[in-house]
């Protein structure tokens, strides 16, 4: 671990004019997953900006009938937060489903968006890694990668975004608030995180100055009709080698409206709303389920360990929407 300075701003501005100031600097809140970077020398930051302190803890009403998330509201308050439980079930369902206790609750909602991958390569600094040093190759193309991206990957990088929570940000159409020296701006959740492209580096769609302030869910939560499945190799504790957020409005057996977001398979939690308006209209049935599957992992392309993921995350695809209009007959 390389020599750093310290910091604790008082404020939001303080904070932005700190990490503007010097490139080198990182915003630390939990700290559950740039400690470990750290400890591994993949982060190497000359200043950690500590901003747990700051204001941005609260869950409130929006303007809009939402909520709105302070950045740094633990993952564990969020998921037992009553308006959160009553209202949007499926983040709170999300997120108890990653990590573990301890680390819900030190990590933070904002930093929840901001982690990193969690591929093998990605923290091993002997191997080349083209998100931890552009242009020196991808080890895991012709690796062990078995956890690896079957959607939106490129010949530079291959590696997925970690996080559960994102997953059901995804098909809630949240918002991220940020703020910077420009002043603030509102991201679309599906614009916030990156495909890798050419420049695998950049996870995200932040300027070097913003920091998260807040998210904001919409009004529609889809209390009833919604279920978070997450398949991994072990029963706790593991990241997703595939996992569906799935959230139906539902008349009868009749949908009217549908969500599905998928994680473990992309470089950022994955939303087809081809996929989604087929649904609409149609019958709450296997077949029709069946149908947004193929049109969700259309064009998924596997590697020599992961080719199981295509058809695994068809059929989690169809059982998390089995199981989210189950909500609707229980």
């Amino acid at each position: 671990m390389t020599p750093f300075t310290y910091t604790t701003p008082e404020s939001i501005d303080e904070a932005v004019d700190k990490k503007a100031s010097d490139t080198r600097a990182k915003f630390i809140a939990g700290g559950t997953n740039i400690l470990d970077l750290m400890k591994v020398n993949v982060e190497r930051p000359d200043q950690l900006i500590d901003i747990k302190d700051l204001p941005e803890n609260t869950i409130t009403e929006n303007e809009e009938g939402g909520l709105r998330l302070g950045a740094l509201v633990t993952n564990a308050d969020t998921a037992y937060n009553n308006l959160v439980e009553q209202r949007y079930p499926l983040l709170s369902m999300a997120i108890l489903a990653g990590a573990s206790a301890q680390l819900r609750n030190m990590a933070t909602d904002g930093g929840n968006l901001m982690q990193r991958t969690r591929c093998y390569y990605f923290y091993d600094v002997a191997t080349p890694c083209n998100k931890r040093e552009p242009g020196s190759g991808c080890s895991a193309i012709h690796g062990f990668n078995r956890i690896h991206a079957i959607l939106g990957a490129s010949d530079k990088c291959i590696a997925t975004h970690p996080s559960d929570m994102c997953v059901a940000l995804a098909a809630l159409d949240a918002t991220v608030n940020v703020t910077g020296k420009a002043g603030q701006r509102s991201i679309p959740f599906g614009e916030f995180h990156r495909l890798p492209g050419e420049t695998p580096h950049v996870d995200n769609t932040l300027q070097p100055d913003e920091i998260i302030t807040s998210i904001d869910l919409p009004a529609k939560g889809f209390p009833t009709h919604y279920y978070y499945l997450k398949l991994r190799d072990r029963k706790s504790y593991a990241f997703a080698l595939v996992s569906v957020a799935a959230a139906l409005e539902v008349e009868g057996d009749i949908i009217k409206e549908a969500r599905i977001a998928l994680g473990g398979v992309a470089h950022k939690p994955w939303r087809n709303t081809e996929a989604e308006a087929l649904l609409q209209g149609k019958q709450a049935v296997r077949e029709n389920f069946k149908q947004a599957a193929d049109i969700i992992v259309a064009g998924a392309a596997g590697y020599k360990y992961n080719s199981f993921k295509i058809e695994l995350a068809k059929r989690a695809i169809v059982r998390a929407l089995e199981e989210a209009f189950a909500h609707s007959i229980a």
